[in-house]
């Protein structure tokens, strides 16, 4: 951060990526700030940071964490139908059946069912 002058690193990378890759980081993070209060560029597509980091050995940019399995959380889906028409509605969240109609013909909502889907 450039106004504060505190360098964020995330945890992740030392635990997933190991202190060499930490230790990058830290050289790469520095050139910005030293360059920064230098008054010169600084920002990855400058020169001067550049030179820098090819001086000092650090990586231009950082390793790409290694992708954790994500896991698919199960939704839930509401089954609404029409008293009049029959239409029926598919929704994630449930509604109010006394305030809300049918959107085709002003009809009662009527509750089916609810369905969890993983």
């Amino acid at each position: 951060m450039l106004g504060s002058r505190n360098i964020e690193i995330n945890k992740k990378y030392f635990e997933q990526l190991g202190e060499a890759e930490l230790i990058g980081i830290i050289k790469h993070e520095l050139c910005h700030y030293h360059l920064h209060i230098e008054g010169k560029g600084y920002k990855h597509c400058d020169k001067d940071f550049r030179d820098l980091l090819k001086k000092v050995g650090a990586p231009r940019f950082c390793s790409v964490l290694p992708e954790e399995k994500k896991r698919r959380s199960k939704q839930k889906f509401i089954f609404y139908q029409c008293s009049s028409c029959k239409l029926a509605y598919r929704r994630k969240r449930s509604i109010n059946t006394s305030k809300y109609v049918c959107g085709k013909c002003q009809g009662k909502l009527i509750k089916v069912k609810e369905m969890t889907v993983e």
